[in-house]
């Protein structure tokens, strides 16, 4: 049956349109799955065993229940690193830890249970390496160790995305993230395809823009758990982009407080003078680099909510050498009498009250709307300066170069650069 009203009523408007909103948006997924199966001794399968997975970190638990083929499966999973429990009656209970669930990664963990008690525990503290066997994605993680303890030029951690095999840095990709536009931020050869045509997803949300895909955003080194480079093969849930996947995922707290502050300095004691510099004998130009934060993790309620805050500073004074022409001392004293073209013939110098037809001068003759007559010996006379000329020419440094038609000079400058960067998670995990 299908009911219509010609007047629906506001507030059931407000309830519809507060509905829509608040439909989840779906992006691509960066958690990790375990998967496994559970046999006996003789590779019997081993239905409704007791499966019991928990997060080392924030005791999260999860159970589950082996099918008729002793197959499990728990998906959804934040990165880190767990521990199964396997129980079955008629068997001894099973346990594995050290279990690491990388950025987008399926992990088999397949359970031979031994015949005994229960109460009997078998810890499994050595096995085989835990292949990914369940995707034919082509990929490399980046795991937590070298994302903070690899050397990065200003921290950008997109910088580690080339220590995965198929990928090619391009331009500026290398430098400082503060020090270039974001169109070098994303520009890296993944698998073959385009520079600049990769995605890039922070905790499953799209880090790229929609006019020319550049990356919007590098997240801060502290602030990142590990991320995937997935160069072939990519699975159908990722679109619009043309080379690779660069899935990263951010920390999150644990049931234990960890924080860290840090400051990175760079100065130019240890750097050298450039060649122009030195031949022109100008000096070091300035340069202060200062690279500084903090972070903090842990629990909000133990057990349950979890909190983990990330903040970077940057700092920077850095002279630039540049050539520029300036007048010489002659010409802020109004004598133009050397201004000649190439030829040596004298450029005059017009006064302009002196152009016929205006104010109180004659007209103009011999059909010429305008004739002007030049300053005697092409110099101006101090009384016709500008006062605004003769304010700037006291600040006008006096050229230590020559050139033609004016000297140059060469100078540093300093250009101060800042930048602020903060990342925080909303709660890791929540369980009631």
């Amino acid at each position: 049956m299908i009911v219509t009203t010609c007047r629906p009523r506001r507030p059931f408007l407000v309830v519809l349109s507060l509905a829509l909103a608040a439909l989840p948006l779906l992006p691509q997924s960066f958690y990790g799955s375990i998967v496994g199966t559970v046999t006996d001794s003789t590779g019997a399968a081993i239905g409704s065993a007791e499966v019991m997975l928990v997060n080392s970190g924030t005791s999260e638990r999860r159970s589950a229940q082996a099918d008729s083929s002793g197959n499990y499966q728990f998906v959804n999973l934040v990165p880190g690193r767990y521990r199964i429990d396997i129980a079955q009656s008629g068997f001894k209970r099973l346990t594995r830890a050290g279990i690491v669930v990388e950025v987008q990664s399926t992990v088999r963990i397949d359970a031979a249970l031994q015949v005994g008690d229960m109460a009997q525990v078998v810890e499994v503290k050595a096995d085989s390496p835990m292949l990914q066997t369940e995707t034919s994605s082509l990929g490399h993680a980046v795991q937590a160790r070298a994302v903070l303890e690899m050397p990065l030029n200003g921290r950008n951690v997109l910088n580690l995305v080339a220590l995965a095999p198929g990928v090619i840095p391009n331009g500026q990709s290398q430098g400082n993230p503060t020090m270039t536009s974001n169109s070098a931020w994303g520009n890296y050869q993944i698998g073959g395809g385009i520079a600049n045509q990769s995605a890039a997803l922070l905790d499953g949300a799209p880090l790229n823009t929609g006019y020319n895909n550049a990356v919007q955003l590098v997240p801060t080194q502290d602030a990142i758990q590990e991320f995937r480079v997935q160069t072939n093969s990519v699975t159908a849930e990722f679109g619009r982009f043309g080379g690779g996947v660069v899935n990263l995922t951010s920390k999150s707290g644990t049931n234990q407080f960890h924080g860290s502050g840090y400051e990175f300095l760079r100065n130019r004691v240890l750097n050298g003078n450039t060649f122009f510099n030195k031949r022109s004998g100008v000096a070091r130009p300035a340069f202060t680099q200062n690279q500084f934060g903090a972070n903090a993790g842990g629990p909000a309620i133990r057990d349950k909510t979890f909190f983990f805050f990330s903040y970077e500073g940057f700092r920077l004074r850095q002279g630039n050498s540049v050539l520029r022409s300036v007048p010489a001392q002659e010409l802020r004293d109004g004598n133009f009498s050397n201004w000649r073209t190439a030829s040596g013939a004298m450029i005059p110098i017009y006064d302009p009250m002196t152009t016929c037809g205006v104010s109180s001068n004659s007209a103009c003759g011999n059909g010429q709307s305008v004739l002007r007559q030049p300053f005697p010996g092409n110099v101006i006379p101090p009384s016709r300066f500008d006062r605004v000329a003769k304010s700037l020419s006291g600040i006008w440094a006096l050229p230590n170069l020559p050139g033609k038609p004016s000297p140059v000079l060469i100078t540093s400058r300093g250009t101060p650069a800042r930048a602020e960067r903060a990342a925080r998670s909303t709660p890791a995990s929540t369980r009631t």
